[in-house]
């Protein structure tokens, strides 16, 4: 099956510098390779032959290291936006999207088989599918439990809160471009909003895997930590779905 990904790469890095200063954040490597190399050949694993990177900042330094992908034997293209459209306002850009298509953020490191979502998507009538991941977050605060009159109720030292995330993996049908606007920011949080109003059937599927955000620091360091020991199982990974 011919499987499209799109690869947002034109945000300016700015919550994780000071190392996207120098490079762009799709390029700040994650033990021997950049995150964007990482996804591309996690991509490749997966069955999927045409990827599209959507570039803005930097965007030069991202063209010059990926080229077309034939070091990699994959087809890379690129859509570049003049002004910053949010995560989802890009795909208005590019005019060859075909019936159903992956869209991920350009640093993420995770396990996911994105060949086995892309499969469950397109078996189903999901408008679109978002991966998950359940995510405990620790309040570093005592927080207090008051009353209407003043008074302490109860008292909890940095409780946790277990949350269901976005992952920034998202398989979308083409329909969804209908709904983005032009030439405007347009983020995955209007896009979801938009469809539930419409009542057309997003489906989530939650991860269980592993999961980083690199643009968050100490997400980031952990990554760093963590790729050495998980190397080969991230960039050849046991495939699961049929591709």
């Amino acid at each position: 099956m011919f499987k499209r990904a799109v690869v947002l790469a034109g945000g300016k890095g700015t919550r994780l510098r000071p190392y996207t200063v120098a490079i762009p954040k799709p390029l700040v490597p994650v033990g021997d390779y950049p995150i964007s190399e990482i996804i591309i050949k996690q991509l490749i694993v997966y069955g999927f032959d045409h990827i599209t990177v959507a570039v803005g900042h930097q965007s030069d330094i991202i063209r010059s290291y990926l080229g077309n992908g034939s070091k990699w034997g994959v087809k890379i293209d690129y859509s570049m936006e003049s002004e910053p459209l949010g995560t989802i306002g890009p795909l208005k850009l590019i005019p060859d999207l075909p019936e159903n298509f992956l869209v991920m953020n350009g640093d993420i490191l995770t396990d996911l088989d994105f060949g086995a979502l892309f499969n469950h998507h397109a078996s189903s009538r999901n408008i679109l599918t978002l991966a998950s991941h359940l995510r405990e977050e620790v309040n570093p605060y005592g927080v207090l439990s008051v009353d209407g009159g003043g008074y302490l109720r109860d008292f909890k030292e940095k409780p946790s809160l277990s949350l269901e995330i976005s992952m920034g993996v998202h398989i979308a049908n083409k329909k969804i471009l209908s709904y983005i606007p032009e030439e405007r920011p347009y983020g995955l949080n209007d896009l979801t909003k938009d469809l539930i109003a419409a009542n057309l059937p997003v489906k989530v599927q939650r991860h269980t895997g592993y999961w980083l955000d690199i643009g968050i620091p100490k997400d980031y360091q952990q990554a760093a930590d963590d790729f050495d020991k998980m190397k080969d199982g991230l960039l050849t990974p046991k495939v699961r779905s049929n591709r």
